[in-house]
């Protein structure tokens, strides 16, 4: 619990930081992708539309006597033309903590980790504000494993 609430006190100071600044912002729900079911922020580092940006998200999921919890935290650049359309490519890092035992239910064991990922994909995000869309590759990587075909699809709002 105290893990928690230490990611959840990170996770308001960078929005509160990056929401001082006038760059590109956004929030939106992803499904699957690096936070599997994950809340994210997202500011671009200038105040273009483009360029360098950063994410930060917070996720998981609870079933059955088994729970997940994930940190996704990564870099990306976005490059487009049309300040509506936009091509993401990007990596980072996610925390992940699980509880219980997801083929047997209920039990005490508890685990953290963190793996790597990349991001590959298409980011419809307007200039004034609005509507959000991403649609990723995500390759996932940790020790002695890569998954290459891993994807994740996204909705929200710029600001």
């Amino acid at each position: 619990m105290k893990k928690l609430l230490l990611f959840l006190l990170l996770y308001l100071t960078i929005i509160t930081i990056a929401s001082a600044q006038t760059s590109a912002k956004s929030m939106y729900v992803e499904l699957l992708g690096p936070g599997i079911a994950s809340i994210n922020f997202d500011t671009r580092f200038s105040k273009t539309e483009d360029g360098l940006g950063g994410r930060i998200g917070i996720g998981g999921f609870s079933s059955d006597g088994f729970g997940v919890f994930t940190l996704p935290v990564g870099l990306n650049y976005l490059l487009g033309k049309d300040k509506k359309n936009y091509f993401e490519i990007g990596a980072g890092f996610t925390y992940i903590h699980t509880k219980g035992d997801i083929f047997f239910g209920n039990s005490d064991e508890e685990s953290s980790s963190s793996f790597g990922h990349l991001s590959f994909g298409y980011r419809l995000q307007p200039a004034n504000g609005g509507f959000l869309f991403r649609a990723a590759i995500v390759p996932v990587f940790g020790k002695g494993y890569f998954v290459p075909y891993y994807a994740g699809i996204a909705f929200g709002y710029k600001f």
